[in-house]
């Protein structure tokens, strides 16, 4: 009697969680989602009771909106892929090395993270146009960049890295530097040991680090608007059609465009999920 008693109440200390029961913990999960996606979601769904599916397809369909899918959707693309190589360089040297300014360059990487869009857009403009510091430079040689889609995709590039360092720097630390070690042992040079050893490791995350980064970018207003100068069919992005649908207070227009945009958003993060998962199977053998 004493020893099942023993492992009765041992199995009920087995049993105990550090938070509440499934029931519990799932009631508070899926309120809270209802409140901050699910809702809202059904919101914009709600928008289109008066709106015929011939008006919303004219809307998404219509010429200038769709030069907007382009620009913004092409930069986007660019901006996620220059965030991909370089947050991969950046979180390699936060990580791997130790030099004097260290935590300053790694505190510096969530500026944009605390930056207000809006400001950043401004520094970003006047650093670039013609007359800015790096703008003349570039002016010299015959490069334009304020005003056309290489100064969207550079904002774009400064809203985004964030997504990618932060994504890759936790699995860096992480990672034995005894496999890096054995491979050199073995007769391996600095570039075939980190595409061999490091980089099948970070190529999950890396890949969630382009995802998030894309869909920043693709959404993002505050920072793009204003180096973009909204050239129709040549620097107009998405959001700003958005912006003028909602001014004009033709809110199924504005939400018919933004939900193209979040489907869109959806199925690339979907789609790169779908692939860092079988990166990982395969990895795992």
């Amino acid at each position: 009697m004493p020893g099942s008693y023993s492992s009765s109440q041992k199995s009920k200390r087995r049993k105990a969680k550090v938070i509440p029961g499934f029931g519990l913990s799932m009631g508070i999960t899926v309120t809270m989602l209802s409140l901050i996606v699910l809702i809202p979601l059904g919101s914009v769904i709600l928008t289109f009771s008066d709106t015929t599916p011939a008006e919303v397809w004219r809307v998404i369909t219509d010429k200038q909106t769709v030069s907007t899918y382009r620009v913004s959707v092409t930069c986007a693309l660019i901006a996620a892929s220059v965030n991909m190589v370089f947050g991969i360089l950046l979180a390699w040297v936060l990580t791997r090395y130790r030099f004097p300014l260290r935590r300053v360059l790694d505190g510096l990487i969530e500026l944009p993270f605390a930056l207000p869009t809006a400001v950043a857009g401004i520094a970003l403009t006047t650093l670039y146009s013609d007359q800015g510091f790096l703008g003349r430079l570039f002016a010299r040689i015959g490069v334009k960049i304020s005003y056309t889609t290489t100064g969207i995709t550079i904002a774009m590039v400064f809203i985004g890295i964030p997504f990618v360092v932060r994504s890759i720097q936790p699995v860096l630390e992480k990672l034995d530097p005894q496999y890096e070690e054995a491979a050199f042992v073995l007769g391996a040079s600095p570039v075939r040991t980190f595409f061999q050893v490091v980089f099948p490791e970070i190529l999950p995350v890396a890949l969630t680090g382009f995802g998030l980064a894309f869909a920043r970018a693709i959404g993002e207003y505050g920072s793009v608007v204003f180096i973009a100068g909204n050239i129709p069919y040549r620097t107009q992005i998405t959001p700003l059609i958005i912006m003028n649908k909602l001014e004009q207070f033709n809110y199924p227009a504005a939400t018919s465009i933004a939900l193209v945009m979040v489907v869109f958003a959806f199925l690339i993060l979907f789609g790169i999920h779908l692939l860092g998962a079988r990166i990982r199977k395969i990895a795992q053998g």
